[in-house]
């Protein structure tokens, strides 16, 4: 039997199966119509109209399987005695609805479809017309193209298939490129295609819900999806280059310091201008919002004390500056009792802002305190000191100079615990400690810089964990990002000479410093305390600005 002598079958059953239903309910509306008042009238004509409107539905469900091939792909091969109807198949491919008081015969295939959802039909209505079976024997080796190992999930990972490489392609594609809201399906519209049982206020009230949720969006700028933490894949790091720092003010001498506040949008920049100028970092326009003018001191380094409470000001004089934020007031301090340092130009912040230490000269170290600006003790090395770092949250001291070794002292009883030999090492020019205090830094004059596990080093293992060897020139600066995935190195003394080292491979990110860009001499970098900008400052008197895309906050 042929599909269209079927259907014409199934329409002459399905009119007179109609037919003999109307005629009963219409005698039935009639003598009821006389007996019952008007809530069952109302009652009635609901449940018909229902019944009408069920009818329509399931006529388009039985066009949508005698058409659908017009939409689907064509499944060739099948013969004919499967599809044709017999006494025996005839029970499986058709079913009896008397859900609505109609009786209508669809196709199964219908029924479960009718059960899906628009998106799920939707997507099994948009499979593939073709596939291409070369893409399951191909394979792509995705590291060692550089463009495509964004497309890494582990860090390891080089070859995938190529089915596997297009779904990857297609999910860049996706987040590089998010849909437009005006191609949405309305929200109002889902909720009329609902089920009918459902009342008007049902309707209107999910309506009503669904629009204060969105109005509850719209009233705050918190992220919408809080990515989790995740680790930094070696070899590039992703960055954009933004509007400078200081564009609104840039200094008329070299940078020798710039750092970001604990709330991330204010950002400090000092130099030989004697200013210390105050941003608002947004990436965009980057207001500044005030300046300083010290008369009598070229400023050599500046640091927010952790809390946010004070800035501290230095330079090659006897005496130094603090600024306090809450008050706007600069103090003037010093010259220090006792002391004859003619330049207290070098110093490190405590991380729990009760002390400062000073570089002194031959061997000592001037601890001062922030909150009454007095000398409270000092420590003494056999060598020159030359640079200083915080460990444990203020409780230990790392110093390093011209012995070529580096020192630990514990403040808490004001005496050295340990000292060793940095490998290599002749004069000592910069250290620095990780956030968590696992990994120091210690930089040379020789360009060479030392990566150590500090407990390894306390314990008396000498050898580093990596020597980095990418400077020619001193170390002049180093600092690590918050999570201790990045460590930025810097020399002033050749142009561009700034790295940024991948520390869980501690490996140099090699698209880094951008090669079409000149950094100058940088003098001075941080990095903001969520790490998605990051600061350096040159001898030009620019604070260039960057955006480091794998993390999402500043």
């Amino acid at each position: 039997m042929s599909l269209i002598s079927q259907n014409a079958r199934t329409k002459a059953r399905k009119t007179q199966r109609v037919e003999d239903i109307k005629e009963p309910l219409n005698h039935e509306e009639v003598e009821d119509g006389k007996d019952s008042d008007d809530e069952a009238l109302k009652a009635k004509k609901r449940k018909r109209e229902q019944s009408e409107m069920q009818q329509v539905r399931e006529m388009k469900k039985l066009e949508s399987f005698l058409f659908g091939s017009l939409y689907s792909p064509v499944e060739f091969g099948k013969e004919d005695n499967e599809v044709e109807i017999g006494d025996k198949k005839s029970s499986d491919l058709f079913f009896t609805d008397r859900s609505a008081n109609n009786v209508l015969s669809v196709y199964e295939e219908d029924a479960d479809i009718s059960e899906e959802s628009d998106d799920d039909r939707a997507a099994v209505q948009r499979k593939p017309v073709w596939v291409d079976d070369e893409e399951e024997k191909a394979t792509i080796n995705i590291a060692n193209v550089n463009r495509l190992r964004k497309l890494r999930k582990e860090e390891d990972e080089d070859l995938i298939s190529g089915s596997e490489y297009v779904s990857r392609l297609r999910a860049q594609h996706v987040k590089l490129n998010p849909g437009t809201d005006w191609a949405q399906i309305d929200s109002r519209s889902k909720i009329d295609r609902s089920s009918d049982d459902e009342s008007d206020e049902e309707n209107e009230a999910a309506l009503n819900q669904g629009n204060k949720d969105v109005d509850d969006i719209l009233r705050t700028n918190e992220d919408l999806v809080v990515k989790s933490s995740s680790k930094l894949l070696p070899g590039h790091v992703e960055y954009s280059k933004l509007v400078d720092a200081n564009i609104q003010d840039p200094s008329n001498g070299p940078i020798n310091s710039v750092q970001f506040h604990r709330n991330a949008q204010l950002l400090l920049a000092t130099g030989l201008d004697r200013k210390l100028r105050f941003f608002q970092i947004d990436g965009k326009r980057n207001t500044k919002i005030q300046s300083i003018f010290l008369e009598d001191c070229p400023i050599r380094k500046a640091a927010f004390l952790p809390d946010g409470s004070q800035v501290i000001l230095s330079g090659r004089r006897k005496f130094f500056y603090s600024f306090d934020l809450v008050k706007a007031k600069v103090d003037k301090v010093g010259p220090l009792v006792g002391r004859e340092e003619k330049s207290l130009e070098n110093f490190e912040v405590s991380p729990d802002s009760k002390l400062v230490a000073f570089v002194g000269n031959e061997g000592y170290i001037l601890l001062v305190s922030s909150k009454t600006k007095q000398l409270v003790s000092t420590l003494k090395m056999n060598g020159t000191v030359r640079s200083l770092a915080f460990a444990e949250d203020g409780q230990q001291l790392l110093s390093g100079g011209g012995d070529g070794q580096v020192y630990h002292w514990d403040l808490r009883t004001m005496t050295c615990m340990h000292k060793g030999v940095d490998e290599g090492c002749i004069n000592s020019t910069a250290l620095s400690t990780s956030p968590g205090g696992k990994l120091f830094a210690a930089g040379s004059d020789s360009g060479i810089v030392n990566i150590y596990n500090r407990e390894e080093f306390l314990g008396g293992k000498r050898k580093p964990i990596k020597t980095i060897e990418n400077l020619t020139t001193k170390v002049d600066f180093m600092k690590f990002n918050h999570d201790s995935q990045i460590l930025a190195i810097c020399s002033g003394m050749k142009k561009s000479s700034l790295k940024l080292i991948h520390i869980p491979s501690y490996t140099v990110f090699s698209n880094w410093p951008p090669p079409n860009a000149s950094l100058s001499y940088p003098r001075c970098l941080d990095f903001s305390p969520g790490g998605g900008f990051m600061a350096v400052g040159n001898s030009a008197g620019k604070v260039l600005l960057y955006k480091l895309h794998h993390y999402q906050h500043a």
